[in-house]
């Protein structure tokens, strides 16, 4: 029995802006679509939710196949859903930003789906809106960023201080000033340093850290505020 016979019928769709970091670019994963419209065109991954599925469900399922990572982090960040913006009928699309270390999935991505990284300042021409969507996840990336450490879920295991201003430094666009963004770092109790040195750009050498887990995870929403107040805008 038709519980809403006069309502028209759409379909939902979660789409996954995954976001990268190579130890020089902040990136964004995206395959070649393998099915028309738009066949062969350079695409976000995403999927449409199952029956009986919750969108963050689909979301973690679509990244799980493409990926092969379980317990990425992942937030909601927007939904697109103007009538024609897929030609092929009316599709409301639930996003999702994700935040990987790029280099674990070097080995890992699907060949199926041609998936590539490209710099955040470098993408192609994407199919539909997705490119607002990117734009769309950047900004909800920078917002909570500047309130909570989420941006460590994209570097390795053990990385310096270096490669985190550099992180940082790309996702905002904008130079930090390095002695009071370490000195706050160092405050927060999130490092943990180590023996050894990266020496690949230099002899001195900068000490490796590795990320305090514990208190990164029992902490995390209390940082409110953990850099200054910049700007989102693009």
């Amino acid at each position: 029995m038709a519980i809403y016979p006069n309502y028209p019928k759409f379909q939902v769709a979660v789409d996954c802006i995954i976001f990268g970091f190579n130890g020089e670019n902040l990136e964004v994963l995206l395959i070649k679509r393998g099915f028309e419209p738009e066949r062969n065109k350079w695409s976000l991954m995403g999927g449409f939710i199952l029956e009986n599925e919750k969108p963050e469900n689909a979301a973690d399922r679509v990244l799980k196949h493409l990926t092969g990572l379980d317990g990425v982090y992942m937030e909601l960040c927007g939904t697109f859903g103007d009538p024609k913006r897929d030609p092929a009928g009316h599709v409301i699309s639930i996003n999702y930003f994700a935040l990987i270390d790029s280099k674990k999935t070097n080995t890992m991505v699907s060949d199926k789906y041609e998936a590539k990284w490209f710099p955040i300042k470098d993408i192609p021409e994407l199919i539909f809106d997705h490119k607002e969507m990117i734009i769309k996840a950047k900004r909800s990336l920078k917002m909570k960023a500047a309130l909570y450490p989420i941006l460590f879920e994209l570097l390795p295991d053990k990385f310096t201080i270096p490669q985190i201003i550099t992180l940082y430094e790309g996702v905002y666009d904008t130079e930090i000033d390095r002695r009071n963004f370490t000195r706050k770092l160092f405050s927060s109790q999130l490092l943990i340093k180590l023996n050894d040195k990266d020496k690949s750009s230099s002899k001195k050498g900068a000490f490796y850290y590795k990320l305090n887990k514990l208190v990164y995870k029992e902490k995390i929403m209390s940082f409110l505020h953990f850099l200054p107040n910049w700007s989102i805008e693009e």
